[in-house]
């Protein structure tokens, strides 16, 4: 028995947000040093919070934009994001079923 209950594996939703980090002074930087295992921490709590429990946030690998970096991928629709403080809310409510957050989309033309 699965201990937290599902009965099939998987998620409905997963956002994945880049935890790679690079040595100090390097010419793309990373997105730990832009904060990005807090803003995690801070996604994740605010989804189980809202009793989102059906959806799987957590650190990934580089995810390769750092320039723009914190960025966040959410999966099935693969729609990349810049997640801050200010991109939070959004991206819960988008998790929850709620409208695509267009305003965080990744710019990499930026």
């Amino acid at each position: 028995m699965d201990p937290k209950g599902r009965t099939e594996p998987g998620y409905r939703m997963h956002a994945f947000i880049c935890g790679h980090s690079r040595p100090e002074g390097s010419v793309r930087g990373c997105c730990t040093d832009k904060n990005s295992l807090d803003l995690m921490r801070q996604f994740k709590i605010s989804t189980r919070e809202k009793g989102i429990l059906d959806v799987r946030v957590q650190k990934s690998g580089c995810l390769d934009f750092c320039e723009a970096g914190p960025t966040c991928v959410i999966y099935p629709s693969g729609d990349w994001f810049q997640i801050t403080e200010e991109s939070i809310p959004s991206l819960v409510e988008f998790m929850r079923g709620g409208k695509l957050p267009e305003q965080y989309l990744l710019d990499i033309k930026a």
